[in-house]
């Protein structure tokens, strides 16, 4: 996953003193946001924005029958892959119509596209609720790591999914106009982890975090998209909770002896 995210570490004089959500570290730096003035009450009077118009009957019925084919369609699409997901099985599975998909959707392809960015857009919100400490880059790292690990195993279809886009190569996804809005903020926070840990004198210098967030995402994803078949051919069952932790606790040492000058 790329990023364009430009969150750089505050220097000794801004050095934040408490944890912050992903959500403010990657959409302001962070020294920034330690030097927010507080609004005056004029300004907070005059700045009030008038509230949203609530959307009609009619406007909410809509979007629950897109919100519907939406889900639906990632079930179908999991289950039976992009040629086997038919737009008849996901209207049924809608308990829809077959015209409500090309009308909200305009084809199989334009819904199986946005299948594809739910699916991103709700691993980036679950990103955005970590909340980490900058100064603490290791045990931050740890819950990174934790993370991403934790999320492809509770959510099967994100695997599933990404196997059959990956089969046909991407071909959808690259044609999705906001897949970039989704770019996953892990390597800007692994970046900004890496810097906290180099300038303490924990990490190495130089580490690229688009690599070591490439060692993570690489060893959760395969674990967890080939744990049934290695279960078989390996003779255990590497679904079982303690098997899953022990992957788990295997990536971070991993990572850690990566990273740090004196892993533990």
């Amino acid at each position: 996953m790329t990023l364009s995210l430009n969150a750089r570490l505050p220097s000794n004089k801004d050095r934040l003193t408490t944890f912050l959500p992903l959500a403010n570290i990657t959409t302001l730096p962070m020294a920034t946001l330690s030097r927010q003035p507080a609004a005056s009450a004029t300004a907070r009077v005059s700045d009030k924005k008038p509230a949203a118009r609530r959307p009609g009957t009619r406007e909410q019925s809509a979007q629950t029958t897109r919100d519907n084919i939406l889900r639906a369609a990632t079930k179908v699409f999991a289950r039976y892959g992009y040629e086997g997901g038919s737009v008849e099985k996901i209207s049924q599975a809608a308990k829809s119509v077959d015209r409500m998909i090309y009308y909200y959707f305009g084809s199989k392809e334009g819904l199986f596209i946005e299948v594809l960015e739910d699916m991103y857009r709700r691993m980036n919100d679950a990103e955005l609720a970590l909340v980490l400490d900058p100064e603490q880059p290791v045990a931050s790292l740890k819950g990174v790591i934790d993370f991403v690990v934790s999320y492809y195993s509770k959510n099967p279809e994100f695997i599933t999914l990404l196997n059959t886009e990956n089969l046909h190569r991407g071909k959808h996804i690259s044609k999705s106009k906001r897949a970039r809005d989704y770019s996953s903020p892990a390597i800007a926070i692994i970046r900004l982890l890496l810097e906290s840990g180099a300038r303490q004198g924990v990490f190495r210098s130089g580490m690229v975090a688009r690599d070591v967030y490439l060692l993570i995402a690489a060893t959760a994803y395969f674990y967890n998209s080939n744990r049934h078949t290695l279960s078989a051919f390996l003779g255990e069952d590497l679904k079982a909770p303690e098997a899953m932790a022990h992957w788990r606790d295997f990536i971070i040492t991993t990572v850690l002896r990566t990273v740090m000058i004196k892993p533990p």
